[in-house]
């Protein structure tokens, strides 16, 4: 089973960007605890950042065939990617949306995703434990689902 987990924009800066809310942990931090937890479910993840909307969704339109589940932290494309949400459904892989901080207790505009209706779940506000939280989850949803 392989899992592909996408960071969005400016997750590239985790550490230093604004570390009372996002904490101090940096990206290569978070990679290493996903591919730490990976080996620990038997699955294998290739984790990937971009700050350029069209590349996550070439990214997600180039995993069909190649992974079986999607974590993805869309950041600022999560409240106004269209495109990020026709390309999960284009591709029907499950997905499973993640972020750092809670969304829903932040500034207005951070409370919508156009995400969030075409994900399996959504999990928010537990720094680094989302995308392991995330990886459960998408694991979980794959091994109960039928093989075709």
């Amino acid at each position: 089973m392989k899992i592909l987990v996408l960071h969005g924009p400016n997750l590239n800066l985790l550490g230093t960007r604004e570390p009372g809310l996002y904490g101090r942990e940096t990206l290569k931090d978070i990679n290493e605890a996903i591919g730490k937890l990976a080996g620990e479910l038997g699955v294998s993840v290739e984790c990937r950042q971009s700050n350029m909307e069209g590349e996550l969704v070439t990214w997600i339109q180039e995993a069909v065939g190649h992974y079986q589940g999607v974590v993805m932290n869309p950041a600022a494309y999560t409240h106004t990617s269209v495109a990020l949400r026709d390309a999960v459904l284009a591709v029907g892989i499950p997905f499973i949306e993640v972020h750092l901080s809670n969304i829903h207790t932040r500034e207005s505009f951070r409370r919508r995703s156009f995400l969030a209706p075409v994900a399996v779940g959504q999990i928010s506000g537990f720094g680094m434990t989302s995308y392991l939280l995330g990886l459960r989850a998408v694991v979980a949803v794959l091994q109960q689902k039928p093989a075709r």
